[in-house]
């Protein structure tokens, strides 16, 4: 397997419906709550990519560019972008969708970086022990 199929298998899609108990005093997702979606997503999207113990380390710039209101559907959708020595980056991007009304809309996007760790909790190469071609 290449390094782009793997990117291309790990990549991660987690929907749900936005109820009010998700919601801020606006009555939209709440930006906390946003934001430990991509966390989650993005953390299965590296593990599925490296299958090594994996801890966040940073979030990078997270862009809230629209609002989404209680009773829409989210598509939060996880795909690493780089690799370095021990971290995986992987970016994530939260679609918008209203129950009542077809097509969706970019709403949140933000990176996400994670560090692959052995027993000790030592960093470790991500790349070390995966079959890939080269």
């Amino acid at each position: 397997m290449t390094l782009e199929e793997k990117i291309d298998q790990s990549e991660t899609r987690v929907c749900t419906t936005v109820f009010p108990f998700l919601t801020n005093h606006h009555d939209t997702l709440f930006g906390g709550k946003a934001m430990a979606i991509m966390d989650e997503v993005s953390f299965m999207a590296a593990t599925r990519f490296c299958r090594k113990t994996l801890v966040t380390v940073s979030s990078d710039k997270i862009n809230f560019e629209k609002a989404i209101p209680s009773g829409s559907i989210i598509e939060a959708i996880a795909r690493v972008d780089s690799i370095g020595r021990t971290s995986v980056k992987v970016k994530v991007e939260i679609y918008l969708e209203k129950m009542d009304e077809e097509g969706r809309e970019l709403a949140i996007q933000g990176m996400f970086t994670f560090v692959a760790l052995d027993q000790n909790k030592q960093p470790i190469p991500v790349l070390e022990g995966l079959a890939l071609d080269e």
